[in-house]
């Protein structure tokens, strides 16, 4: 099977993720966003749901974790709830365990039309699935509002030479902590992937990929679009796999992933 593009950490493949994954080597995460509820035109291709989910399971490894981003359309007012019966889906039939629903919020997003009757969508659904206990997880630190103190007990010498124990209060000079599960990023759009109807936030990706795998891990997307996360896979020092059914989005990924790997090379 000969990839559309390659480096050496990774290879991007020309065509539909149930043909390809089945040959693929399994892999530590995914990090992917599916065309859901037809909210964007992906050139008129949907995808088999259930099959699709059922193939990922095969190939993450044990302490594996797939990143599932959707959304939900609205129709008659009301959503659609694809997103929650495909977490379901995929505890109840394919055995994977739910670690977290966590939620991209849009920062600085205006919707592209009036909303009526509901208020304006500005999120999407991140589903953290993984198979058993994950293996990895490297939190994100964002800075905090006060450095940490923290109580312990020591010992203090009194004038005749003898120790007696107390508590005392010590700074751990830590000013960062865990991220939460609810992440503000703005969406915006890349110059380099224009032509696509979905781009990802590089930085949600990142921190996706920084969270759940380690250098030298295989991160992989199974819908590529215009490669953001093999992009940032390249750029983060992780094996990666890509597969992309449009082939004029398989070009746009791979004039991103050569663009990052020029930016590296002048660093």
């Amino acid at each position: 099977m000969k990839p559309y593009y390659s480096t050496e950490l990774g290879k991007l493949y020309h065509g539909d993720c149930l043909d390809i994954m089945p040959m693929l080597e399994p892999v530590e995460l995914v990090v992917t966003s599916p065309p859901y509820d037809d909210l964007r035109d992906y050139e008129g291709y949907v995808f088999d749901f259930e099959k699709t989910a059922t193939c990922l399971y095969e190939k993450i490894k044990d302490g594996g974790v797939v990143v599932w981003v959707v959304g939900d359309e609205t129709i008659n007012f009301c959503e659609t709830l694809t997103s929650f019966k495909q977490a379901i889906y995929f505890v109840e039939n394919c055995k994977f365990k739910l670690l977290d629903t966590m939620i991209y919020h849009k920062s600085n997003y205006a919707p592209a039309y009036p909303t009526l009757r509901r208020y304006a969508s500005t999120f999407e659904y991140m589903f953290i699935l993984c198979k058993n206990k994950p293996k990895t997880f490297n939190p994100i630190q964002v800075e905090k509002a006060t450095v940490s103190t923290k109580q312990r007990l020591g010992k203090y010498r009194k004038k005749n030479g003898s120790f007696v124990e107390k508590s005392m209060l010590v700074d751990t000079g830590r000013t960062t902590k865990d991220a939460e599960n609810l992440w503000t990023i703005c969406p915006t759009k890349s110059a380099d992937a224009e032509n696509h109807p979905a781009v990802f936030p590089e930085q949600l990706v990142q921190d996706h990929i920084l969270s759940w795998s380690n250098e030298g891990d295989i991160v992989a997307d199974i819908m590529a679009g215009s490669g953001t996360t093999l992009k940032q896979a390249e750029k983060l020092n992780r094996r990666w796999i890509g597969i992309e059914i449009e082939e004029k989005y398989c070009e746009i990924a791979a004039k991103r992933i050569e663009k990052e790997r020029s930016q590296l090379k002048l660093w």
